[in-house]
């Protein structure tokens, strides 16, 4: 195990002075600790996906001919690809990035679903796109340590891209960074409302993270079943997508997506798609509370966004934004009679209880159970 200060002395002895990314739980210890000495701001990007985090360290590059490092979970691997095989890639340009990758989903640790598949091939992608990897433990030397930046500095001279694999538990931190929003309503106090105001034929396609949980317990705690609900476990920022998909397929069903920030921002042109094919059968949900919650809390910049004028201006018919229980039940209760595109911010807190449990039933159980939804 080694100390995240530490082990940022190193990266920056590397000449790195430039961090953007994407957060991950198991990265937190990193990230606690550039915040703590960066803060978020103009030398730490939380950037929108991991994809544009590359574009931003090689625009570092460009501009200050110094390498700069991009933090993400192993989860973010697909993001990249475009900008590392037409872009930094030694055949094309040339321009070295350290990449800190959180390992989940690796061999012998129970991980959730979504970990596992890219947790086997965590190692064989970074091969794939010619990034070296250097894999830290909890067992790690200082020597190793030291032989593995000595490396790194010697790739960054040869302008070739590495990347620090963070097995669980190789980083320690005692610095605890927190963030708060000013939002007032319970994001599961929402999600309540919304499954309460909804006629029950209505089909839900929730976004990864803790809405994903907080839905199905509330099913739960109602003595629901999970069947008209599709719980994207993974590919955030892509439930919108998946959600205008069944729109399109099936326009006498109802769909509604409950989505996140961080997830909307992460591919934020699905919004522009939804806008221009319009479709009247479906209500997005965004439930906002400024933050990457379930991978540490660090912020999102949706504080910054306009997303009520934005999902306007893309084509949505109506667009709202609300802050408290009652206008969330008057909007409610008017969008689903409508046969509109209609757009709902709803502002809330962060925060989640602690006994918050996770689905019991695998993802393909959940598919299958859902999709009979459409052969009704």
């Amino acid at each position: 195990m080694i100390g995240a200060d530490l082990f940022v002395d190193k990266i920056e002895k590397l000449g790195v002075e430039f961090f953007t990314g994407v957060p991950d739980s198991q990265l937190k210890p990193f990230t606690n600790e550039i915040i703590s000495r960066y803060g978020v701001g103009e030398k730490n990007v939380i950037a929108a996906n991991e994809g544009n985090a590359v574009g931003l360290a090689s625009g570092y590059y460009i501009a200050k001919a110094k390498p700069a490092c991009v933090y993400l979970q192993n989860s973010g691997l697909g993001n990249i690809f475009n900008p590392v095989t037409s872009l930094t890639n030694e055949d094309v340009y040339g321009i070295p990035v350290l990449y800190v990758v959180g390992w989940r989903g690796e061999s012998e640790i129970h991980d959730e679903p979504q970990h596992i598949f890219q947790g086997k091939i965590t190692l064989q992608t970074l091969e794939l796109l010619n990034i070296k990897a250097f894999v830290i433990s909890q067992d790690i030397t200082t020597e190793k340590i030291a032989d593995i930046f000595d490396e790194i500095s010697e790739r960054f001279l040869n302008r070739q891209s590495s990347a620090l694999v963070i097995k669980k538990g190789a980083l320690e931190n005692k610095i605890k960074v927190q963030f708060n929003n000013h939002n007032t309503l319970v994001r599961e106090s929402a999600i309540k409302k919304i499954i309460e105001c909804i006629p029950s034929e209505c089909l839900v396609t929730s976004t990864t993270g803790k809405i994903s949980r907080e839905l199905y317990e509330n099913r739960e705690l109602n003595g629901d079943s999970h069947e008209k609900d599709f719980l994207t476990v993974g590919s955030m920022g892509h439930a919108s997508s998946i959600a205008l998909g069944q729109a399109l397929a099936h326009k006498d069903k109802r769909i509604v997506c409950i989505d996140g920030d961080g997830a909307v921002i992460m591919h934020m042109g699905a919004m522009a798609t939804i806008g221009a094919y319009q479709p009247a059968n479906l209500l997005h949900i965004v439930l906002d509370n400024s933050a990457h919650e379930t991978v540490g809390g660090i912020p999102t910049v949706s504080q910054k966004i306009d997303f009520v004028s934005m999902a306007k201006s893309v084509g949505y018919e109506e667009a709202y934004e609300v802050e408290n229980l009652n206008t969330l039940e008057s909007v409610l209760k008017e969008s689903i009679k409508k046969d509109k595109l209609i757009f709902i911010r709803v502002l809330v807190a962060l925060g989640s209880r602690e006994n918050l449990g996770r689905p019991k039933e695998r993802p393909r159980d959940n598919l299958e159970k859902f999709m009979k939804n459409f052969k009704m």
